[in-house]
C-alpha cells in the first residue's frame, strides 16, 4: 500500500485568484491541485497525493487558529503520512503558512513536513527546525526544480532512510546528532585545528549560530518636545512615482516633504506590488498615518512630525538592500536630531525588510517602533518595539469600519505606537 501525502497550498498556486482572493478560507479537495500535480509525477508507485488543502495568505496569517482547526479535521480524516507544503519560493506570507502548517503538524501529529522557501523568506527562521526545507530560487518559475527535489527527500523519510542537509538538500535543522565515528572527538578535534592552522578547508561538526539583535533605544523622557519621523515599507508614493521606486525587490528609497500637508491624502498611493492596493489608495494614511501624528503635533503630545516622510517596498526586497536602505536613512535621521520613529509594514516579506530597516536606524541609537500585522516576523527579524496592526492592505486601518469607528481604531494605534517610543524596554515587546 502506497504512503500518503496530503498537499498544503496558497491561492494562488491553488488556481482561485491572485492577491485579490488572499482572503480566501481554507478548501480541501481530494485531489493533487496546482503544484501537487507535479509533485505526485515524482513520486512513482511508493506514494501517493491523497488531498490538497489551499487557504489564502491573509487568511491563513490573520485567522490562525481558525485555519488549524480546518487542517486538524482534515488531518483526522486523512490521517496522511506526511504532509507537503509550497513550495513558497520568497513570498513571505505563504512561507509563514508553511512555517503554521509545519510547526502545528509535527507538534500535534509527530509525522515529518517537507516544504522549500527561498533562502531569504522570513518563513525561513519559523520553520528550518522543525521542518525539511529546501532551498529554492526566489521565483516561482523555478518550481521544476524544486518540486523532484522535495519529492525524492519525501519518498526517503516515508521509507524511513537516514537524511543530511548537505547529500539530500534541505537547510540544516540545527539538531545534534549522534552518529559512530572511527576516531574520538579529540583527534577529530586536532585534525580540524591543523587543517585551519594550515589554511586548509575543513567542516566543523557544531556550527554556531548567529544571532544579530540591536539593543532597544532609550525611550523618549518628552515626547511633547520629541520630533517623531514616519517610515513606511508599504510603498506610499506622491502621485507618479516620482522617483521611479520599484514595486517589488525595490532597489531605492525616497524622501518627500509633508511639512505643509495634514495627511498624505489624495496626493499619495501605493505602488507596492504585494498587496490590494484600493485602501491604500483611497486613503494613504491607512498604511503611513500622517494624518493622525499631525493631530497629535497640534495637541502638543508631540513635539512635531519631522518634515520628511521616508518609503520604499518591501516586497522581495533582499536583506542586503533592506540593510543599505536602513544605514542611509538611519544617518539621516541621526543627523537631522529626529528623536523616534514609527516604521509601517504591509505583507509578508515586507514586514522582513521593514523590520530589517527597523533594526539599523535603532543602531543609531534611535527609538523605533514597528507597526505591521505579521509580528511573528517583525519579531524573528529582531524589531524591538512592536505594535500589532490591523491587516496587511491597511495596517493602520479598518476599511471594513464606518469613518468614525475607523478613526477610532487608528487613533488608539497610533497612541500606542506613541507611546511605546517613550517606554522604556529590554527585549522585544509588544504594543
Amino acid at each position: 500500500m502506497s504512503k500518503k501525502v496530503l498537499y498544503y497550498i496558497n491561492q494562488f498556486f491553488g488556481q482561485i485568484g491572485g492577491e485579490e482572493m488572499a482572503h480566501v478560507a481554507p478548501t480541501f479537495n481530494e485531489k493533487a491541485v496546482g503544484p501537487a500535480m507535479g509533485f505526485a509525477n515524482n513520486l512513482g508507485q511508493e506514494a501517493s497525493v491523497v488531498g490538497t488543502i489551499i487557504c489564502g495568505d491573509n487568511y491563513f496569517n490573520e485567522n490562525l487558529e481558525a485555519s488549524l482547526e480546518f487542517i486538524k479535521d482534515v488531518m483526522d480524516k486523512v490521517n496522511p503520512d506526511i504532509v507537503v507544503a509550497g513550495p513558497a519560493f520568497n513570498a513571505g506570507r505563504y512561507g509563514m503558512a508553511c512555517a503554521g502548517v509545519a510547526k502545528f503538524v509535527t507538534e500535534k501529529y509527530n509525522i515529518p513536513v517537507v516544504t522549500g522557501m527561498y533562502e531569504e523568506n522570513p518563513g525561513l527562521d519559523a520553520c528550518k527546525s522543525i521542518a525539511y526545507v529546501v532551498p529554492t530560487s526566489n521565483v516561482a518559475s523555478a518550481m521544476g526544480k524544486a518540486l523532484p527535489v522535495m519529492a525524492k527527500l519525501t519518498l526517503k523519510l516515508l521509507n524511513g532512510e537516514v537524511v543530511k542537509p548537505l547529500v539530500d538538500g534541505y537547510f540544516a535543522q540545527g539538531k545534534r546528532l549522534t552518529v559512530i565515528s572511527e576516531k574520538i572527538g579529540a583527534i577529530r578535534a586536532t585534525d580540524m585545528l591543523m587543517k585551519r592552522l594550515k589554511g586548509e578547508e575543513f567542516e566543523t561538526e557544531l556550527p554556531m549560530p548567529v544571532f544579530d539583535k540591536v539593543e532597544p533605544a532609550k525611550a523618549i523622557v518628552d515626547l511633547s518636545k520629541a520630533t517623531i519621523a514616519v517610515v513606511t515599507s508599504g510603498g506610499i508614493v506622491p502621485l507618479g512615482n516620482p522617483d521611479k521606486i520599484q514595486s517589488a525587490s525595490a532597489q531605492k528609497w525616497g524622501k518627500y516633504d509633508i511639512s505643509a500637508l495634514s495627511e498624505l491624502g489624495k496626493d499619495y498611493c501605493t505602488i507596492h506590488g504585494g498587496y490590494d492596493p484600493v485602501y491604500a489608495n483611497e486613503m494613504p494614511d491607512r498604511v503611513a498615518p500622517v494624518d493622525i501624528l499631525k493631530e497629535m503635533e497640534k495637541e502638543g503630545k508631540i513635539g512635531e512630525v519631522y518634515k520628511y516622510f521616508y518609503t520604499t517596498t518591501g516586497t522581495g526586497t533582499a536583506v542586503g538592500n533592506s540593510i543599505k536602505f536602513g544605514v542611509e536613512i538611519g544617518k539621516e535621521l541621526k543627523e537631522a536630531g529626529v528623536d523616534g520613529v514609527i516604521l509601517t509594514s504591509t505583507w509578508g516579506t515586507c514586514t522582513r525588510c521593514g523590520a530589517t530597516i527597523v533594526k539599523e536606524i535603532e543602531r543609531y541609537g534611535i527609538p523605533i517602533v514597528h507597526m505591521a500585522t505579521i509580528v511573528t516576523i517583525s519579531k524573528s527579524v529582531g524589531a524591538n518595539r512592536i505594535v500589532p496592526t490591523v491587516a496587511i492592505p491597511y495596517p493602520v486601518g479598518d476599511a471594513s469600519l464606518e469613518k468614525e469607528k475607523e478613526y477610532a481604531v487608528r487613533r488608539d494605534l497610533v497612541e500606542r505606537a506613541v507611546e511605546s517610543l517613550a517606554t522604556a524596554i529590554e527585549e522585544a515587546t509588544f504594543f
